[in-house]
């Protein structure tokens, strides 16, 4: 599997921060959120990033860009470790595209929005930028076995996580038929249910917002008409998807990170920052002093 799509999710929730500036460039210590997505489907084998953005969302692109006047800057002064810090941002063998959304008319439609980049042949995976997969402890992330899991089933694959039973009505919730399947494992779909009421949810697994999708997906979407709100929505696509050739549920094993809600980006910036190289010891030392306060 070749490429990746970064797309847009149509709430804007950590408001007020991001009133001017895209949500997706809020900074989880020392870079933006969609730097950690895109360094995840890097670190998963991936090479083609698709980034789907729209007119008021230019930063994202040129943070991927490079900066030539910058980057002299740096080098005259002698600042070399910054400088590999900026040039690392997109590995050389990383080829990163952008394609607009000329509308919010769904995340369906965002995705569709790659087709005449990604094509109808080619599998593909969506990664939301709202959330963080952290792959800590992992020899191999999350998203790399899902793609992994896709290749052997050739079937579609929804990452999903594990969530209190009492909280599902906030999530999608798949449904396998009973048959819970174990971390890095996954499990045919029977169906999947968005924002259940607890007493009727299926399960307590929970979609975080990564998919592997075949290319076939795009026709699919191209006929989905719009629901809810004029949107074209995944859900709807995949539900087609489904019936027709299966579709599977993966079990993360890692631990995720909702930085499109205060607490949950709070907690990414506790967990990315305690073992961050440079800035871990002190930070550490900055939580054991505000810890002895509270």
């Amino acid at each position: 599997m070749g490429s990746s799509t970064a797309a847009n999710a149509a709430a804007v929730r950590p408001a007020p921060a991001s009133k001017a500036i895209p949500k997706e460039m809020i900074t989880i210590v020392d870079r933006p959120v969609i730097q950690y997505v895109v360094a995840e489907a890097v670190a998963a084998g991936i090479r083609d990033i698709v980034l789907v953005t729209h007119g008021s969302k230019s930063a994202i692109e040129n943070h991927f860009d490079k900066h030539f006047e910058l980057e002299a800057s740096l080098e005259a002064k002698g600042k070399h470790e910054l400088l590999a810090e900026l040039r690392s941002i997109v590995p050389d063998d990383v080829n990163i595209i952008s394609v607009r959304q000329p509308e919010p008319l769904g995340l369906g439609h965002a995705v569709l929005c790659a087709r005449p980049v990604v094509g109808d042949d080619a599998p593909f995976a969506v990664l939301l930028p709202d959330v963080l997969v952290d792959a800590e402890n992992l020899a191999r992330n999350d998203l790399g076995c899902m793609l992994d899991a896709f290749d052997t089933s050739g079937r579609a694959q929804l990452m999903v996580e594990e969530v209190p039973r009492e909280l599902t009505y906030k999530y999608g919730i798949v449904d396998t038929g009973g048959e819970i399947p174990a971390p890095g494992e996954s499990r045919p779909l029977d169906g999947l249910v968005e924002k259940p009421p607890v007493e009727a949810a299926p399960s307590n697994l929970a979609v975080i917002g990564r998919y592997a999708l075949p290319g076939s997906i795009f026709k699919l979407l191209a006929e989905t008409p719009p629901g809810a709100g004029g949107e074209i929505q995944l859900t709807d696509a995949i539900e087609t998807l489904r019936q027709r050739e299966g579709v599977d549920a993966f079990r993360m094993r890692g631990k995720t990170y909702d930085c499109g809600h205060q607490l949950g980006y709070l907690e990414a910036i506790l967990a990315y920052g305690q073992r961050h190289a440079r800035y871990g010891a002190g930070f550490r030392e900055l939580l054991s002093r505000y810890a002895d306060k509270a």
